[in-house]
């Protein structure tokens, strides 16, 4: 594993996850957390594409009303236009590697460190930091960049687990064994710093 391990984040990739409109056609997206998901996420994706860094986006797909291919909310949110060197890939598992081909795509590319953006944060997103940290990739995990939603209590409707609870708990699973929790200011500072330092060299 490399979550602890340093990996230069010219060797990292933008994953942005079921960033889709199927979530927004749901009750419960009234009540998510993070209103400055589509910036913060917007602003990652413009700093990588400036620092000529891959980027990936994945859509899901599963059984469940509105989350069919064919469904016409099935696609990327408005705020997002992935260039022709941008992959949009396909998934039907709650992580991003192992129904779609990410992993052949970062090997390609040279890739051993992503940064996971997306919906649902406890869902999607940590699942996908878990997996990629046993398959040996350094993570970061951009909670300021993720979505979530209360969840309620399937045993008690009346009960439900919080925003500010679900975020707290996957943070503290994550950091120091699958995942380095980072900002958006973090990442932008390291990637200016990789730019200067490569400006400076004879």
């Amino acid at each position: 594993m490399l979550y602890n391990k340093p990996v230069h984040i010219t060797e990292s990739a933008l994953l942005v996850i079921d960033a889709q409109d199927t979530f927004k056609a749901e009750e419960r997206w009234a009540r998510r957390n993070n209103k400055d998901f589509e910036k913060n996420v917007a602003r990652l994706i413009e700093l990588y594409r400036r620092h000529n860094l891959p980027i990936v986006y994945l859509l899901h797909s599963d059984e469940d009303p509105g989350w069919q291919r064919d469904s016409p909310n099935y696609k990327l949110m408005d705020f997002l236009s992935p260039l022709a060197s941008e992959p949009v890939l396909h998934k039907q598992t709650r992580n991003a590697f192992t129904s779609t081909g990410l992993p052949a795509l970062l090997m390609e590319q040279g890739v051993r460190r992503v940064v996971i953006t997306g919906i649902q944060m406890e869902q999607c997103c940590e699942t996908s930091a878990r997996v990629a940290a046993d398959l040996g990739y350094a993570v970061d995990f951009v909670t300021e960049a993720t979505v979530t939603f209360p969840i309620a209590n399937p045993d008690n409707p009346r009960e439900e687990l919080g925003v500010d609870a679900i975020r707290e708990r996957t943070e503290y699973v994550l950091r120091r064994r699958f995942a380095t929790i980072r900002t958006v200011d973090s990442l932008a500072a390291e990637l200016e710093q990789s730019a200067k330092t490569a400006a400076a060299r004879p």
